[in-house]
């Protein structure tokens, strides 16, 4: 019987395993958006060229006043948390008519964001503006609900609560530029003055009907 010689085998070299980055490099950071923007205020300066009272003439200037940091952060999280509702509350006209899956207020708001965003260009109307007005129409949702003829709210009433709720909801925006433009967005769309409101106007039509 022949015994086979033991063969050798030969290690592979061994590999370096790379350093294990530090965790602070998995540190989470502050989303872009929440990074505060200068927010301007109109003061009054004088100007170089002296008058004959031997003081310059007034004139106004736009000056920019920082912010906290955090408390914009805050207020920017407090708000989206606030505006999540409009995920999770269904449109009641779908409830009342027995409808599986209804939609939520959200879902509504984006179809119609998506109706402006894909329209035509029509003389006159400002595109970008619809798809804001679409964006922010049912905003005051948030805390009123969807309100329906069949609640027997009338109009006047409605427009008032959903007023000193979307007021209430730019307050915990922490006011400022971005929460004027959203209470001018809104009211452009109640008093449907204007013709990109009347437009957004029409795809809240189309919207039942799709």
């Amino acid at each position: 019987m022949t015994v086979n010689a033991p063969t050798h085998c030969t290690l592979p070299p061994i590999r370096t395993l790379p350093t294990r980055p530090s965790l602070s490099f998995f540190k989470r950071r502050q989303p872009i958006f929440l990074n505060e923007a200068p927010n301007p205020r109109i003061v009054l300066v004088r100007c170089d060229k002296l008058n004959s009272d031997g003081l310059g003439p007034m004139r106004s200037v736009v000056e920019t006043e920082s912010v906290s940091g955090n408390s914009s952060a805050s207020s920017a999280i407090d708000f989206l948390t606030l505006c999540h509702r409009l995920k999770t509350t269904k449109r009641k006209g779908w409830i009342n008519h027995g409808i599986k899956g209804p939609e939520s207020i959200a879902d509504h708001m984006y179809r119609m964001s998506l109706m402006a965003l894909i329209v035509g260009d029509l003389p006159g109307v400002n595109r970008e503006r619809c798809i804001k007005i679409a964006i922010v129409h049912d905003i005051a949702e948030a805390i009123v609900g969807d309100i329906t003829p069949s609640d027997g709210v009338p109009k006047q009433e409605k427009s008032r609560m959903e007023q000193a709720a979307l007021n209430e909801m730019c307050e915990v925006l922490g006011g400022g530029m971005r929460a004027e433009e959203i209470k001018e967005l809104w009211a452009e769309y109640e008093n449907n003055a204007s013709l990109e409101a009347n437009l957004v106007k029409d795809f809240d039509k189309v919207c039942g009907e799709i």
